[in-house]
């Protein structure tokens, strides 16, 4: 292979995670997720800490990684016995909100019919507002999440048929 040529097997330099890991224990962070160019890197660890956002660190391709110590995931709010659907998950970890302001209408209530690219709801990571945007067209059929409360990665927000 050329020195010109990309190796298709990526990966992250050990010492890049150790300094993640350190930046993650230094600011008491329990989660953090890096992805690039469809590479990813999700390192998670135990504690007390409250949800936090990360902050980025180079844009090296990333592979995944696990923390040395466990973790525990809080579990997200049960749906409705009676909803079904697909669930839409938070990107991030951040604060859900489901109107752009206090005052204004929710951006989708259950019942209502959403097309791909629809603004869903706000999370808001380290003051910075970001849309979640519907994958797919379809219905929603269960609200997940509690308006103005912390998620984390993964947790269900939406569910829609």
């Amino acid at each position: 292979m050329s020195p010109h040529e990309e190796n298709p097997k990526k990966s992250v330099p050990l010492d890049e995670i150790r300094r993640v890991v350190k930046i993650m224990k230094d600011n008491d962070l329990s989660a953090f997720v890096f992805e690039n160019d469809g590479f990813r890197i999700k390192i998670e660890r135990g504690g007390a800490a409250p949800p936090a956002a990360a902050p980025a660190i180079s844009h090296t391709p990333a592979v995944a990684a696990a923390a040395p110590t466990p973790v525990t995931t809080p579990e997200p709010v049960a749906a409705p016995p009676q909803a079904e659907g697909e669930e839409i998950t938070s990107p991030m970890v951040g604060t859900f909100y489901r109107a752009s302001s206090p005052e204004a209408a929710p951006f989708v209530s259950e019942g209502d019919s959403v097309k791909e690219g629809q603004t869903l709801c706000i999370i808001e990571a380290m003051k910075v507002m970001n849309e979640i945007k519907a994958e797919k067209g379809g219905t929603i059929t269960a609200v997940l999440a509690e308006d103005a409360t912390p998620v984390q990665f993964g947790q269900g927000l939406f569910l829609i048929k």
